[in-house]
């Protein structure tokens, strides 16, 4: 039987600070975006997605992810498995301020995740939204967060392609550049001209 090492968890919080250390250097974004976390305890130990849902793995996630998103001004929803249809776990006023409906369930293990638990029992006022559309996120695991992120959508690259055994994606997001060849796409006293 596979056994949980303190040096594994050493390894994932190394993984996670450097990827997203680099991600958020890279990525444009305002302070009071909202970042979207989605993350599969299960792939980061090698396991199949849904498998092997790992509160330890979750807990050390969140005490990662939370602190450095919010040195960064972000706010933090933490999406769950398909159990609980992606919903996500945010703060209580940061769901009140973008006006998202709270719904009503509670994560688990077996429905939402161990990353989604460990969120739940470490923001000081969670609720649950069905979901959101984030300016930027992170994907562990290939959980399917691209329908949380804003379009449109800009896979950002970082020396970090894994945390654990799980694929990572990063995604950052920019408006719509609209009309057609006359178009200008950056401000300038000249576009008067």
């Amino acid at each position: 039987m596979w056994k949980m090492t303190s040096d594994f968890l050493t390894q994932i919080n190394e993984a996670l600070t450097q990827g997203l250390t680099e991600f958020l250097d890279r990525a444009n974004y305002e302070t009071g975006d909202l970042f979207v976390l989605g993350c599969s305890t299960s792939e980061i130990q090698g396991q199949r997605i849904g498998q092997d849902s790992n509160l330890a793995v979750g807990e050390t996630v969140i005490s990662t992810v939370l602190p450095l998103v919010q040195s960064h001004g972000l706010h933090l929803a933490v999406q769950g498995c398909e159990h609980l249809n992606r919903a996500l776990v945010i703060e209580r006023s940061v769901a009140k301020q973008l006006a998202y409906e709270p719904v009503t369930v509670y994560p688990s293990l077996k429905a939402g995740g161990a990353t989604q638990v460990a969120a739940f029992k470490a923001f000081d006022d969670p609720i649950m939204v069905e979901h959101v559309q984030a300016q930027l996120g992170m994907d562990v695991g290939d959980t399917s967060i691209g329908m949380q992120v804003k379009f449109i959508q800009i896979p950002v690259r970082t020396s970090v392609t894994e945390v654990g055994h799980a694929h990572t994606t990063y995604l950052a997001s920019r408006p719509k550049l609209i009309g057609g060849e006359r178009a200008v796409y950056t401000w300038s006293a000249d576009n008067y001209s």
